[in-house]
């Protein structure tokens, strides 16, 4: 399965990439009634607006790369059957596809599930702390101190970004405490 998400990644990454944005990443999840296709795209890193501020993906981005990548699928039919194709932005909880995309968002706490557990575990949350080839540290809470858990990307089934509400300024701080980043909410995705 993750073979076909790769493939189909491939082949439509350069249209994608011709207008403008990024292929994040592929999810091909397939079910006797049909499949889905869900695409993750954002702008190229450091884009900027017609204002001068971050560029984010916004629905004429997902409009325009669906009618293209439509296209391209019924022309290229990699997938056999009935599927739904969705086209999304990555969201505040950013699914992360690459070792580079680890790497973009190194402090930021991630959750992880492996193909194969470590220490009994599949599942596990924790800070993103060093990236070094496909090989990715977290550090995770446990009790009585934090642990360092070393990964390898090909072990990692799926994992998304923990939002921080409270730097988001969705959440409120706990008495005493000042929020992350001085009290300023930070753009989604860490931008």
């Amino acid at each position: 399965m993750a073979d076909k998400a790769a493939d189909i990644a491939n082949l439509l990454s350069p249209t994608i990439q011709s207008l403008g944005l990024e292929l994040l990443g592929v999810e091909y999840l397939p079910s006797p009634g049909g499949a889905v296709l869900r695409l993750y795209i954002d702008v190229p890193a450091g884009a900027q607006g017609d204002d001068g501020a971050p560029r984010m993906v916004g629905i004429e981005d997902c409009e325009s790369v669906s009618r293209e990548v439509s296209a391209q699928l019924d022309v290229e039919d990699p997938i056999s059957g009935h599927y739904t194709l969705e086209v999304s932005s990555p969201g505040v909880d950013r699914p992360l596809f690459t070792p580079a995309q680890f790497a973009r968002f190194l402090g930021e706490d991630a959750k992880v599930v492996l193909q194969l557990p470590m220490d009994g575990r599949r599942r596990f949350q924790g800070r993103i702390v060093a990236v070094e080839g496909d090989r990715i540290d977290f550090d995770i809470e446990v009790r009585p101190a934090p642990q360092r858990v070393s990964v390898t990307f090909d072990n990692i089934e799926k994992a998304r970004l923990v939002p921080d509400w409270v730097a988001l300024g969705y959440a409120p701080t706990k008495p005493g405490k000042k929020p992350a980043g001085g009290g300023k909410a930070k753009a989604p995705g860490g931008k």
